[in-house]
């Protein structure tokens, strides 16, 4: 299942379910175990927060090494 799919179904399945998304609020990787089956490895933290109707979050990904950045920078003066 790809990433995607599984936010949709979490968020699909809180709107549908407040003691789902109360559970997916206090204990994410609780509730998507016992709900979905999926399993989030202890290696990993996992924060489940709810947007309000003039509230959004940007989550930023951990920046790439300067080989990266390189290798996929765009050539001067163009987009």
């Amino acid at each position: 299942m790809s990433e995607a799919v599984l936010r949709n179904q979490v968020i699909q399945k809180a709107w549908e379910d407040p003691s789902f998304k109360q559970r997916l609020l206090a204990d994410p990787k609780a509730a998507l175990q016992e709900a979905l089956g999926v399993i989030i490895p202890d290696s990993v933290t996992l924060k489940a927060v709810e947007e309000g109707s003039n509230e959004f979050y940007l989550v930023i990904p951990p920046s790439p090494s300067s080989d990266v950045l390189k290798a996929t920078a765009a050539p001067r003066g163009s987009w």
